[in-house]
């Protein structure tokens, strides 16, 4: 009775154990993704300070929020993620920055209030809502070429919801 007692506790330790997140080895899809183009980032656990003296930034910007399953979800300041908002997500600057976009091809700017980190895609400097890249004309292309104007720096705090 207590060989049975004990073969049934250690099954059910065992069954209750998280599965593995990530998968390892080199499959096709691993192979394929390694041969793209485009390289993510590791997000960093700390953030880096960001420097209150540069108040224009250029580079490139893309979106999310439309079929990539972000809609919904939280975002890096505790916010539920709402693609139709006007919002983006930096890495540095501080959550809640208010900052002035221009799309440099066409001189569509919009305010757009900073609720979450990332891009995660070397190269990227900004990734935005759909509603933003809507207003800037670059939802069919995908990216734009930006510059981000910095109107007023956020407290960085994190708000529950």
């Amino acid at each position: 009775m207590h060989v049975l007692s004990l073969v049934l506790i250690l099954v059910f330790f065992f069954e209750c154990t998280p599965a593995p997140r990530y998968k390892t080895g080199t499959s096709s899809q691993a192979k394929k993704k390694a041969s793209s183009k485009v390289v993510f980032t590791k997000p960093s656990k700390k953030i880096p300070k960001y420097d209150k003296n540069k108040k224009t930034i250029k580079g490139i910007a893309s979106f999310y929020g439309l079929n990539d399953g972000f809609h919904g979800k939280l975002t890096a300041n505790g916010e539920v993620f709402d693609m139709n908002a006007m919002t983006a997500a930096h890495k540095t600057l501080p959550l809640g920055s208010l900052v002035r976009v221009t799309n440099l091809e066409n001189d569509k700017s919009v305010i757009v209030r900073i609720n979450d980190r990332g891009p995660y895609v070397q190269g990227r400097i900004l990734d935005c809502s759909y509603a933003v890249a809507k207003d800037l004309d670059f939802v069919s292309k995908g990216t734009a070429n930006v510059r981000i104007n910095v109107i007023e720096f956020g407290d960085n705090k994190y708000r529950k919801q």
